[in-house]
């Protein structure tokens, strides 16, 4: 009578365990990570208003090979009551964003910047693709800098107000450097190149802004950039103005966009001098990073600089 052989019996029983085993320890390491990053990603949505778990993941766990561990942690933020995260869907991507469950909590950690924003990560995510494209492309903007440590994801401002004797300033983002300094990025993929000059002719007249405030004995009053971005270093420029532009459907190529809009810059009163312009495209500051010689100076000719080496406002 044939009898199977128990060495054979054991080696198959012992390889499905060993499946299992290995099964639970990831989804365990999974749940774990998950837990860990909750508020980070939390936090990072609250900024960013919206973004891919591939972007979080990015930003968030860089040394993960798979976006596994961030959607869980997307998943846990969502099973919460109420929800302290949303998602919507387009084109099989999904998009996540804070709800104002999510925003409340992430303001009461104290870590969250106090912002004006104007628009929710959840109008963002589900309303218009060039709404969403801009605000992926702002997000990948973020990458850029954080990987070389250009500057910290947790270090950036979206749309904030600035008062200008021309009417009211929303720059696209605010960015902390790591040497301490500000710049303005605006993400460009659709707007006019009247508008696109209206806007910069509208960070000139901020910067140009007569002093605000009463001042006091030891400190004369200030314009509000100095107030806002110098502190007590009064040697301090004017922040970098940083712009970047994107693909979109039924526009020029960015690079076309780019040259053109340096070839109406030049035009604006303290570009070159009192204000430092430089610009870039999505697909090469992506590829390459801030950090490197990927910026092209209004009014210094077409060489791309890293970002350290633009020159400094007057």
């Amino acid at each position: 009578m044939f009898s199977p052989s128990p060495a054979g019996c054991n080696s198959s029983s012992s390889g499905t365990d060993v499946l299992r085993e290995a099964s639970r320890r990831r989804k365990k390491t999974a749940a774990r990570a998950g837990a860990d990053i909750r508020g980070q990603a939390l936090l990072t949505l609250a900024r960013l208003r919206l973004a891919t778990p591939l972007q979080l993941k990015t930003l968030l766990l860089p040394h993960q090979q798979d976006t596994d561990h961030i959607r869980r942690a997307l998943r846990n933020l969502r099973a919460e009551s109420p929800a302290l995260v949303g998602r919507t869907y387009r084109a099989q991507q999904s998009y996540w964003f804070c709800t104002p469950a999510g925003l409340a909590e992430a303001a009461a950690s104290g870590e969250l910047a106090p912002s004006t924003g104007r628009t929710t990560g959840k109008r963002i995510a589900a309303g218009r693709t060039g709404l969403r494209e801009h605000g992926l492309a702002l997000v990948d903007t973020v990458i850029a800098f954080h990987q070389p440590q250009e500057a910290d994801h947790a270090d950036w401002q979206l749309e904030l107000t600035h008062p200008t004797p021309a009417g009211t300033l929303v720059p696209d983002a605010v960015v902390l450097l790591n040497n301490g300094s500000h710049a303005f990025v605006e993400i460009d993929r659709t707007m006019s190149y009247p508008k696109l000059i209206e806007k910069l002719e509208r960070y000139d007249a901020y910067r140009g802004a007569p002093a605000t405030g009463r001042g006091n004995a030891a400190r004369p009053p200030r314009p509000h950039w100095q107030e806002t971005y110098a502190g007590p270093m009064l040697e301090r420029p004017f922040p970098m103005l940083l712009f970047v532009f994107a693909p979109a459907p039924n526009r020029a190529a960015p690079e076309t966009r780019e040259a053109t809009f340096h070839t109406r810059a030049r035009h604006v009163g303290g570009v070159g001098h009192r204000m430092t312009v430089a610009t870039t495209t999505l697909a090469l500051l992506t590829r390459d990073g801030a950090d490197r010689p990927v910026w092209r100076v209004a009014g210094h000719g077409e060489d791309r600089r890293a970002l350290a080496a633009l020159p400094k406002a007057r």
